[in-house]
């Protein structure tokens, strides 16, 4: 920060998805030094009314960059944009971060960051959770996992889109709760879809379930995403191959680790994948 206040850490963002486009615009907003790349144009015609700056290549990107936020859909899409040839890593200075807000392998993380430390960059895993929305507003939740003076580097940065952020630990921390959470969530999709098949077998208002649960004890998110939706499931349809994803790589964390599996949370999340692949579309 400059005696003004205003931001001097150079900031360079990949990923501008439904969940990334918000976390750069706020990074915008917020007056840092912007750098973007995307694979589309288009990704990056939506920042023309900011002072961001668009980069060639991610080699570009990373020479122009102190904290590279990465916010792609997965593990091959990270190692690609960060260990290719003309990828971030091959621009960044000694002394840079990378934050992977990317929901991935605990162990993908560790891989990168060996890669990174022989350019002596340090990594962040720093998972998300709340959606584009969220960020807009402030308030998306950062599941972090690292150094903790690498942490503190990028928070002035997270702060811009979110709160809260939590260090959760060493670096693959943010990773391991992010997908903890995802889980979890899958299985309240199980009970959420049948809690409201229940009400309208008993003859009563979905929407008057709904906000019961909103307010009482046996309330949860999916219930709730749900009710917000007015009970359609397509978002949730297409959600499926990354709730599947996430499911399967934490299942993997667990038995990689000799950590007992959760049988009964297990069983909802298979139940919810399953439910949501039989759903056509516009379903309830």
């Amino acid at each position: 920060m400059t005696g003004t206040g205003t931001p001097t850490t150079r900031v360079g963002f990949v990923g501008l998805g439904s969940q990334g486009a918000p976390m750069a615009r706020r990074i915008a907003e917020e007056a840092f030094p912007l750098t973007l790349w995307a694979r589309r144009g288009a990704s990056t015609d939506a920042f023309a009314d900011t002072a961001a700056t668009v980069a060639a290549t991610p080699a570009e990107l990373g020479a122009a960059s102190d904290i590279v936020c990465l916010c792609v859909v997965a593990d091959a899409d990270v190692e690609d944009v960060l260990l290719r040839s003309d990828g971030v890593l091959a621009g960044m200075a000694p002394g840079g971060v990378v934050a992977l807000h990317s929901t991935i392998h605990p162990d993908t993380c560790l891989r990168v960051a060996e890669k990174a430390a022989e350019r002596e960059v340090a990594v962040v895993d720093a998972p998300v959770s709340g959606g584009g929305g969220a960020a807009a507003q402030r308030r998306l939740l950062v599941m972090a996992g690292g150094q903790e003076t690498d942490v503190a580097r990028c928070r002035p940065v997270f702060d811009t889109f979110a709160d809260p952020v939590i260090h959760l630990g060493p670096l693959g921390s943010g990773q391991r709760a992010k997908l903890l959470n995802n889980f979890v969530f899958t299985a309240q999709v199980a009970l959420a879809l049948e809690t409201f098949a229940l009400a309208d077998g008993l003859g009563m208002d979905r929407t008057a379930v709904a906000q019961v649960l909103a307010h009482g004890t046996g309330g949860s998110r999916a219930a709730a995403v749900l009710a917000a939706s007015g009970f359609n499931t397509d978002g949730l349809r297409q959600a499926l191959p990354l709730l599947s994803k996430d499911v399967g790589l934490l299942l993997d964390v667990a038995d990689t680790a000799r950590a007992p599996r959760p049988e009964h949370l297990e069983g909802l999340t298979k139940h919810t994948l399953s439910t949501l692949g039989r759903l056509p579309a516009h379903g309830r």
